[in-house]
């Protein structure tokens, strides 16, 4: 693999900025990190390929953990093809990691063994493996989940999509409140999946039982879910109330008000934070007519909706895109990037990925002041360059 040298750039690691830095990257890792004196100074090559970054920022790749489609390719295709084209389009927004997220659908079987086999085939970047959406959530917090497809908790079928998946899911969303979840959470313990509180309507109580049994991550934050009340903290509550419990979060500006993140940036430690895209098959599609989950959606007031009934279907939310506006919402350049690329990658147990460390993989994107991307690096690999 091509050695290559990124310099002229400020770093941020994921955890410090570094200004006037270089990346050096060999065999697909981060080889070193130093400064931009040091890359003058030194004497490379010919075989080394050196990028200037034209004083841009350099970050670690963004890990999109919750995301259906985008470009008009999505997992409601049952087709890995689709997801393995999703990889290819998604590193121009500075992706170079994603967890493909599956709604629970009437053969939800062929939808996780579809998705599953794309992992290997990227063009793009990497599957870490698959968010599963369900089936096992509330009737009484659905969003735009149909309700012929959402079931009560099954430890057969919950072993049945494990089969399908080869063993490949590595987070899934469920409602705390249903009975057998504690049952539930053992099993997936064991195969190490995480496990996320969402489309529910638990209770306070529900939520901290819950938690005892390693539901520590949440979807969504805000939306399908208990609402903050005085007398039952209820899902919002609980979140908000228990430093432990990370979040996602969508920040489009729609699904979550502006005001509301300077309260999370307050009430949650800013690791604990997880910028998500939750964006679905037809963003950035050029044309329509869009479908996502098998039924029409319209685009107006800066996200998807349901055709038939107007219910709010989805994002269309790029990382890049999530990044420029926590910024915009009061979160420092740093934390917004943490929240893209270390947190996720801290939460869902990727190790080397996430961080400008070396040894790490070179997962990296390069934007300037205006957010506009300039390279992507998946894996120590160009996959996107306009410098």
């Amino acid at each position: 693999m091509k050695t290559i040298c990124l310099h002229n750039g400020t770093v941020l690691t994921g955890f410090a900025a570094m200004e006037r830095c270089a990346v050096l990257i060999e065999d697909g890792l981060v080889a070193d990190v130093f400064s931009q004196r040091r890359f003058e100074q030194k004497h490379f090559s010919s075989d080394v390929k050196i990028i200037d970054a034209g004083g841009a920022y350099i970050a670690p790749g963004f890990i999109d953990t919750h995301i259906h489609g985008f470009g008009g390719y999505g997992t409601d295709d049952f087709s890995a093809e689709s997801v393995v084209e999703m990889s290819r389009r998604l590193v121009k927004c500075g992706v170079t990691a994603f967890n493909p997220t599956l709604y629970p659908t009437e053969d939800m079987r062929r939808a996780v063994a579809a998705t599953a086999k794309a992992m290997g085939k990227e063009a793009g970047a990497r599957i870490m493996g698959l968010h599963l959406e369900g089936p096992f959530l509330s009737p009484a917090r659905l969003g735009v989940q149909r309700p012929e497809t959402v079931k009560p908790v099954d430890i057969s079928l919950m072993e049945q999509l494990w089969e399908a998946s080869k063993g490949r899911i590595v987070n899934m969303t469920v409602a705390p409140e249903l009975r057998g979840m504690r049952e539930l959470a053992l099993f997936c313990i064991k195969k190490g999946i995480v496990l996320q509180a969402g489309h529910t309507d638990a209770a306070y109580e529900n939520m901290v039982e819950g938690m005892q049994v390693g539901i520590l991550h949440s979807t969504h934050l805000f939306n399908a879910m208990s609402k903050l009340d005085h007398r039952n903290p209820n899902a919002v509550g609980a979140i908000l109330i228990h430093p432990e419990m990370t979040c996602e979060i969508v920040a489009d500006g729609c699904h979550v008000h502006p005001d509301l993140f300077k309260l999370l940036m307050r009430d949650k430690p800013i690791d604990n934070i997880v910028l998500v895209t939750d964006s679905l098959k037809p963003t950035e599609q050029a044309q329509g007519p869009f479908f996502a989950n098998g039924e029409e959606v319209v685009f107006h007031d800066g996200r998807f909706h349901r055709k038939s009934d107007d219910v709010i279907a989805g994002s269309a939310l790029t990382m890049i895109q999530g990044v420029k506006n926590l910024v915009s919402f009061g979160f420092s350049l740093e934390d917004a990037v943490k929240t893209a690329s270390s947190n996720p990658a801290r939460i869902m147990r990727y190790t080397r990925k996430g961080s400008i460390i070396p040894g790490y993989d070179a997962d990296l994107v390069v934007f300037d002041k205006y957010f506009t991307v300039l390279a992507v690096m998946a894996n120590g690999a160009l996959k996107h360059t306009i410098l």
